[in-house]
């Protein structure tokens, strides 16, 4: 008995003092809680005085209509209402307005309005369900400006990486490699100054780091400490302010493999490892994972079937999108999700993996793997009105794919960059496909 009433008493006490620390002197909030207070007590104050005055003067004859009468009382000796319901309500609304200021300050982005940063918290909070599924810098892009339309993104990564200081990182340490996962943690977070600096900051060789970068390196070290790759990512992406979520594609540790025909020998030979792939230099005839049999992360089937919008691409078609779809499951609950499905082609070919390869080429890519009719709509670059470095050439749409109806192009290419997407024309672009598909726009503009 007694030990039932001790802890009733201890959870009791820990809640009054919690209550007690928004009185700690500092925090700003003591003084507005007084002028709430204040403007309260002069409303009550106003009521029960009037309400003593009608009790006092009313007539005792019990068939006289009370409200009747209030009003007439009302009416009569407004002055003194007007005063106190005046006085109180503007310091409660004033008391209001300050605790609120008070209470978001941290919180707030220098330079805009409170109201204008909580109705657009509001509007991403409610956007659409969107899952891309991709590596490297063409998801990030995809996710650096989808994030200004919805804060429901789910990002899905391949874990066949194998070279640089991830490959490093999962051959001396065992975990899943984590650098297509840091990208894409460091493009969905809010602040994309320092901290994602800081993410992205790559050790140079000589500290003995191994050119490994910070965010790989935060990523394993959280690895160890909570026990999991999936908590590490998740814990990453709080210290990140992340609106989302980044998943592996499979939690199991596949490597890639490949067939690739080399014309300058009139050859084929077997290519094992995702980093290895474009040094061969040849074209890829079929690529599978070892083992074949890897499950989905239970969390991406999820997401792919609670999606309204499922994004394949950009990114490196042979090493960064189509693992993905090489996860048996994975690519079963795209075909079952009711999602608007769409596949992103790349600007520019890259060396080593697709030379010389058109938007045509890319989709034919995509549905040889994972069969024809997976997407409803095919978003091509239209803009090559700059020369690109030696090696490199413009995807370009094909006559084939010219008279296919699911094709859309538009000008999506970085000017600066034009081996990259532009970030905020191409997520504006996938929200206008969308938003034709879903009804009525939203036609909010995205936050630069």
């Amino acid at each position: 008995m007694f030990k039932r009433y001790d802890s009733w008493f201890r959870s009791v006490w820990r809640g009054f003092s919690r209550f007690f620390r928004w009185f700690v002197p500092g925090i700003g909030v003591k003084r507005w809680l007084v002028v709430l207070l204040a403007g309260i007590t002069l409303i009550a104050t106003g009521l029960a005085l009037f309400l003593l005055d009608v009790y006092r003067t009313a007539p005792k004859t019990w068939w006289l209509p009370i409200l009747s009468y209030i009003s007439l009382r009302f009416l009569t000796r407004p002055l003194r209402i007007v005063i106190f319901a005046g006085l109180g309500l503007g310091l409660i609304a004033l008391g209001f307005w300050r605790l609120n200021r008070a209470l978001l300050s941290p919180f707030m982005r220098p330079g805009q309005r409170l109201v204008d940063q909580v109705t657009d918290y509001r509007r991403r909070e409610h956007g659409p369900r969107i899952v891309a599924i991709g590596g490297g810098h063409g998801i990030a892009t995809v996710l650096r400006g989808l994030k200004n339309f919805t804060n429901n993104l789910t990002a899905v990564v391949s874990v066949a990486d194998d070279g640089g200081s991830s490959g490093e990182l999962r051959r001396s340490l065992g975990i899943l490699p984590p650098g297509d996962i840091r990208n894409c943690l460091a493009a969905l977070s809010d602040d994309e100054a320092l901290l994602t600096q800081l993410f992205q900051y790559r050790f140079g060789e000589d500290t003995g780091l191994g050119g490994h970068s910070f965010g790989n390196l935060f990523i394993s070290a959280l690895s160890d400490i909570t026990g999991s790759f999936e908590k590490a990512i998740a814990e990453s992406g709080r210290a990140l302010s992340v609106h989302g979520q980044v998943l592996p594609a499979t939690l199991h540790n596949v490597r890639l493999v490949a067939d690739v025909h080399l014309p300058h020998a009139q050859t084929e030979v077997r290519v094992e490892g995702e980093s290895k792939i474009p040094m061969a230099a040849g074209r890829v005839r079929r690529i599978w994972l070892e083992p074949d049999n890897a499950s989905a992360f239970p969390p991406v089937i999820q997401a792919l079937l609670a999606a309204d919008m499922i994004i394949i691409g950009p990114g490196s078609l042979y090493t960064s999108i189509l693992p993905n779809l090489l996860v048996g499951d994975l690519l079963e609950a795209i075909r079952s999700s009711r999602a608007l499905k769409l596949f992103v082609s790349n600007t520019t070919t890259q060396p080593g993996e697709t030379d010389l390869y058109s938007s045509g080429d890319h989709v034919r890519s995509l549905e040889e793997l994972a069969g024809p009719g997976l997407v409803e709509l095919i978003v091509c670059n239209s803009w090559y009105d700059k020369k690109l470095e030696k090696g490199i050439q413009w995807v370009r749409v094909d006559e084939k794919l010219e008279s296919d109806p699911r094709l859309y192009c538009s000008d999506l290419a970085d000017h600066r960059q034009p081996d990259h997407h532009d970030a905020i024309k191409l997520a504006s672009v996938l929200m206008d496909l969308y938003n034709e598909r879903t009804g009525p726009l939203n036609k909010d503009q995205a936050t630069q």
